[in-house]
């Protein structure tokens, strides 16, 4: 079986062939930290975390940037609504970013450069653009001529004709500088400092680098001139992504990336995430419960890089805390290229797939020691791994994908219940171990895992299975001694710390976690 995705850049499926045979570089766009990051963010990296896990799965050596924008317009207005510095309120909102990844179990990149740490590389990319025709100088600004790069267009299939002035994306002094440009298509490179504002000093007068040009110089320091995947959020195609091919392009005479690879949208109840309806969703308030499906929300601040979320959400009256990996899985259910819709019900019916998950990944730490498991044979089920090696392999189709785990989870989850309620099962002991090695396996590549006990804090006091054993005894020899009300006090203690008993006809009790 071979790999296919689709490369938005050609517009079909291709076969994956990286530029270096077992190797991938692979670059994300990311956010700009002026604020918490919402649930589009939080598709758009577990779409991308997942990527990396399968890739790594299969066998490749994967190099994994993303960037930090921390110089931009919408970080100097919030420094300024807080009497704050742009760099205080970037370092607060990089914390914040990892705070709620780390819990949607996003693994760390391999690196993550940030524009204020980039500006060499910036200045010298700006100056090749020059030396090159591409780029023009005017009042203290730079300007990247869109006209002369013939192949402008090609990434969002948009001609100049279609395309509206100000490509540049973030500028908010478009009237000022329409009196600079060369043409009206043309979008900054370098912007002139403005009185008050942090700068950085150049040939061209103090001043800053605009929003394109950062990710261009960052993917050269970083990975080269050319890298295997170039991804982001559909929002991004034009004329972010466009804007990194002319410039990069035009500047190495090379292809900036292999593949280009984009996550569609989320809507919100049937509607796209607008401020003017009010209806971001943060990461933050979906994982503590303070949010509602009700769709109202306080007016958000502007959309960021793939946009931005409200610092706080609003009517919360009705709302629940979420699990982070029944985010995840919401996030998964759906094919990365498909559009898909918040609503409560949404939410709720990936709650009750991660519970059927957990339920299944569960099933060894419950059971196994139980079962006699020998750690040392450890199997897995051949014909599970293939389906969902061929469901990953068709574009990273993880809804097919997970329909290998459900039904995997369930026989397990079906075992367990009878495991419980009649102390033995007929299936042979090392085919569930097989069974649950194997979803435990392939649940771990899209990112789905089960926080141990002792991390989590489910189990209060972490009894270990010698310990509970040893409490069902002394509960067993207290009952032998007809002393009722300490059997009834050992069972209550250890239903507080998550231990269910089970006493059995033949006078015998088993347990269970949960």
């Amino acid at each position: 079986m071979s790999l296919t995705l689709y490369n938005s850049l050609t517009r079909r499926e291709e076969p994956f062939q990286p530029i270096e045979s077992g190797k991938v570089r692979m670059y994300c766009c990311g956010v700009t930290v002026y604020d918490y990051c919402h649930v589009g963010h939080a598709r758009a990296y577990i779409v991308w975390d997942m990527v990396r896990r399968y890739l790594i799965w299969r066998g490749y050596d994967v190099r994994y940037v993303q960037n930090f924008t921390d110089i931009d317009d919408k970080i100097l207005n919030r420094a300024r609504e807080t009497n704050s510095t742009m760099e205080a309120v970037a370092e607060r909102f990089i914390e914040e970013y990892f705070a709620d990844t780390d819990k949607l179990n996003i693994l760390r990149a391999d690196e993550y450069p940030r524009a204020t740490h980039s500006l060499d590389g910036i200045k010298r990319l700006i100056h090749e653009l020059e030396n090159k025709g591409f780029a023009y100088a005017a009042g203290g600004d730079v300007y990247y001529s869109v006209k002369k790069f013939a192949d402008y267009g090609k990434l969002s299939g948009r001609n100049l004709a279609q395309m509206q002035a100000g490509a540049s994306g973030r500028l908010e002094t478009e009237e000022i500088e329409g009196e600079k440009k060369q043409d009206a298509f043309d979008f900054a490179l370098w912007k002139s400092a403005k009185p008050g504002e942090p700068f950085w000093d150049s040939s061209w007068g103090n001043g800053r680098p605009g929003w394109h040009i950062e990710c261009s110089a960052m993917v050269r320091d970083c990975l080269g001139e050319t890298i295997d995947i170039h991804c982001g959020g559909s929002d991004l195609t034009f004329p972010h992504h466009e804007n990194e091919i002319a410039q990069s392009e035009a500047a190495t005479g090379k292809s900036l990336a292999k593949y280009w690879m984009h996550n569609a949208f989320v809507t919100v109840n049937g509607t796209k995430m607008s401020k003017s309806l009010h209806n971001f969703i943060t990461i933050r308030d979906l994982l503590e419960g303070n949010w509602s499906g009700n769709s109202e929300f306080d007016p958000p601040s502007e959309g960021g890089h793939g946009g931005t979320a409200p610092t706080k959400a609003g009517s919360k009256s009705n709302a629940k805390a979420v699990e982070p990996m029944a985010v995840r899985l919401f996030v998964l259910m759906a094919q990365y290229r498909s559009q898909i819709d918040f609503t409560e019900g949404a939410i709720a019916s990936a709650e009750n797939g991660w519970h059927t998950l957990k339920e299944g990944l569960l099933f060894g730490r419950q059971h196994g020691s139980k079962l006699g498991w020998n750690p040392e044979k450890i199997g897995e089920d051949t014909k599970a791994v293939q389906q969902f090696q061929a469901a990953m392999d068709s574009d990273f189709n993880t809804p097919a994908a997970l329909v290998v785990l459900f039904e995997l989870a369930k026989e397990l989850g079906k075992e367990g219940n009878v495991l419980v309620h009649q102390g033995k099962t007929e299936t042979p002991p090392e085919l569930l171990q097989e069974k649950w090695v194997t979803l435990a396996h392939l649940a771990a590549v899209l990112g789905l895992e089960v926080v141990p006990e002792s991390e989590s804090g489910d189990v209060v006091g972490g009894l270990s299975d010698g310990e509970i054993e040893a409490m069902i005894q002394q509960r067993k020899d207290a009952r032998k001694a007809k002393n009722f009300a300490e059997g009834d006090r050992i069972r209550n203690e250890l239903k507080e710390r998550g231990i269910t008993l089970i006493d059995q006809k033949d006078g015998t009790t088993i347990w269970h976690r949960g």
